[in-house]
């Protein structure tokens, strides 16, 4: 597999430095690609990243994954209006071990061969460093002239910058420059790659080993990823869309993929999933007969959860979007977990009532139109029963006589109540 026509032909490329294909049909070349440890969980935003290395790794070369731990105490100047909040070591090491794990579900870290994935983390090389000794060996090397003309440095000084620039952030091109001198001179890595607000600091680094090292280095870039609309890509109204189960659930993680607009699904696809260009080709010829059927979202969906999650996760998450939608069973909603039920039904009306008063028993009527107001009144509710329109945990319920009591609690403390197709309310007892 070539890896930069890989790239190209799903829309991950968006530049590269003349010579990195030769240099790739050459040898097996290492490669790294920096992450933010600042946060210890990966979101999907960190995913394009993520695949380029899985990609590079796919096609026989040795990804290095690098965790910013010195970078991170700085901040990145790229793309940003303003300073970061800095992060002590502890909170850096927990960070680190919890994206290995992540990390280790895309790239192979164990294998034998010699393109195995290397985890590395730049504080274990710069902490040791003073800052005599950096602007003697690796700043005298690199100009301010050359420094200032880099487009991440000339927006945060130029007159509609209200913030400026502190010296700890121009500074930052350099300490990335020094971490692609490191691991070139270390562990032979001659190619850095990157979102394409990177350039400016990967070419500081290429240049840096040139003159420094007398060596020839590349570099890559990728497309930063938006929505058709114009809009972030990988953000929701609660925020990022994380790879952490316990920060974004693996149902609301299958959402987040399935509802993609059609433009989008095709372009993210080809991105975020290692299926073959042949099979890619199909399915969105396939949707495009059909789109209603949202094939392209549901394999995507499928794809990118069972990658992050697991193939358990990928079909509760079906499971849960069917209950949602009508479809779903009694048994279906007594398997979901509690965080992916209440993901479900987040924002639905609820109410609560007492545990000790549920184990006694009340009467169905009784329950949603006196103790709680899920109808407003018994008469509409007795009504609804009539006319087939309730159900309680997805069963339809006929009989206005029946009791409700703790045996209908799902988890122990829930009870859905549904009127007609899609009007849902939860009952908490406590």
């Amino acid at each position: 597999m070539n890896f930069v026509e890989e790239l190209k032909w799903r829309g991950m490329l968006h530049d590269v430095m003349p010579g990195t294909d030769e240099q790739l049909e050459k040898e097996l070349t290492s490669a790294y690609l920096g992450i933010d440890p600042t946060a210890d969980s990966l979101h999907i935003g960190h995913l394009v990243g993520v695949m380029v290395l899985k990609h590079f790794q796919l096609a026989g070369h040795k990804p290095i994954a690098l965790i910013g731990g010195a970078t991170g105490m700085i901040g990145d100047p790229s793309g940003k209006s303003e300073e970061r909040n800095l992060l002590d070591e502890p909170t850096l090491r927990h960070n680190q071990e919890c994206i290995k794990k992540q990390l280790a579900k895309f790239l192979d870290f164990e294998t034998e061969a010699p393109n195995a994935a290397v985890l590395v983390n730049n504080y274990d090389w710069m902490k040791e460093i003073s800052f005599l000794e950096f602007i003697r060996d690796i700043g005298k090397h690199i100009t301010v002239n050359y420094m200032m003309a880099k487009d991440s440095v000339k927006k945060r000084i130029s007159a509609e910058s209200k913030e400026g620039m502190s010296f700890t952030e121009f500074t930052y091109q350099l300490v990335q420059g020094y971490d692609f001198l490191w691991l070139y001179q270390n562990m032979n890595c001659k190619l850095q790659m990157g979102g394409s607000d990177q350039w400016g600091n990967i070419t500081t680094g290429t240049e840096l080993i040139r003159r420094k090292a007398s060596g020839e280095a590349f570099a890559l870039t990728v497309p930063l990823i938006t929505k058709a609309d114009g809009t972030k890509f990988g953000k929701t109204e609660q925020g990022n869309v994380w790879l952490d189960p316990d920060r974004t659930t693996p149902y609301q993680f299958y959402q987040f993929w399935l509802n993609a607009s059609d433009e989008d699904a095709e372009r993210y696809i080809k991105i975020f999933t290692a299926l073959p260009k042949e099979e890619i080709d199909a399915l969105v010829s396939e949707h495009k007969i059909a789109p209603h059927a949202r094939l392209l979202q549901k394999r995507l969906a499928e794809e990118v959860t069972i990658m992050v999650h697991s193939k358990e996760d990928y079909e509760m998450a079906v499971e849960a979007s069917q209950i949602l939608f009508g479809k779903g069973t009694a048994e279906q909603l007594r398997k979901l977990n509690e965080k992916t039920f209440l993901s479900v039904f987040e924002g639905v009306p609820q109410f609560h009532i007492s545990k000790a008063e549920l184990e006694k028993g009340i009467n169905v009527v009784d329950l949603l139109a006196e103790k709680t107001e899920v109808f407003p009144s018994k008469g509409e509710l007795r009504r609804t029963i009539k006319g087939n329109g309730l159900s309680i945990n997805q069963e339809k319920i006929s009989n206005e006589t029946l009791q409700i009591d703790s045996g209908f609690l799902i988890g122990g403390k829930y009870i859905l109540a549904q009127k007609g197709k899609k009007n849902y309310s939860l009952i908490i007892a406590g």
